[in-house]
């Protein structure tokens, strides 16, 4: 995997720092391993993750923290949101494709 890209992992720990205080961007999915739609829209997230360099990308484990969730009211997964400036800008829930994905978070 070196070289590439790959999305961050964001906890309660580091969300403050990997999130509301970047400078840039940050997509973020909330997503569980048993949830098909989760698994399905991975390697999209992953893909923007390799391609986007004036984005961050990172991915919340909804199960192990409920926190998050619960501070963005993340009721289905996958849910993506992107923040801008540390404040929740645009949110997709389900799968879509990247081409709509991205259309859906104005990027």
């Amino acid at each position: 995997m070196e070289g590439i890209k790959t999305e961050l992992i964001i906890t309660n720990q580091n969300f403050d720092s990997e999130v509301l205080n970047s400078d840039k961007p940050v997509l973020v999915d909330f997503w569980a391993p048993w949830c098909g739609p989760c698994r399905m829209l991975g390697p999209v997230i992953e893909e923007i993750a390799a391609e986007r360099s004036d984005i961050k990308v990172g991915k919340v484990n909804v199960d192990n923290e409920p926190g998050l969730a619960g501070r963005y009211a993340v009721h289905n997964i996958p849910t993506v949101i992107l923040f801008r400036g540390g404040q929740p800008a645009a949110r997709s829930v389900g799968y879509r494709d990247k081409a709509s994905l991205l259309k859906a978070l104005g990027l």
